[in-house]
């Protein structure tokens, strides 16, 4: 991961943050408009969950680095900030 540069990683932080929102909706959607008590839903609020964590840290990974411009560092202080605030919510709901 430290070979990488700090674009691919925030592409990287993106697409997990995403995919990570995407997984721990379907629960929410599920209990609200279909069946409350469908099998299963516990393993999508998880890998939602750890896929959120996964582009939280490599947002972070990228902002531990010394030599960035101040654009990645925007991006990735934006990235820190929405994918925590989702990690936040969907802990709670």
């Amino acid at each position: 991961m430290m070979q990488k540069g700090a674009d691919d990683l925030l592409k990287q932080s993106f697409q997990a943050g995403m995919l990570g929102i995407v997984f721990a909706v379907i629960p929410l959607v599920v209990k609200a408009m279909i069946q409350p008590d469908m099998a299963y839903m516990g393993l999508f609020a998880g890998l939602g969950i750890g896929f959120q964590l996964l582009g939280l840290s490599l947002a972070v990974l990228v902002l531990r680095r010394k030599k960035i411009s101040d654009r990645q560092k925007e991006k990735a202080k934006k990235m820190t900030l929405i994918l925590a605030v989702a990690l936040l919510f969907f802990m709670l709901a």
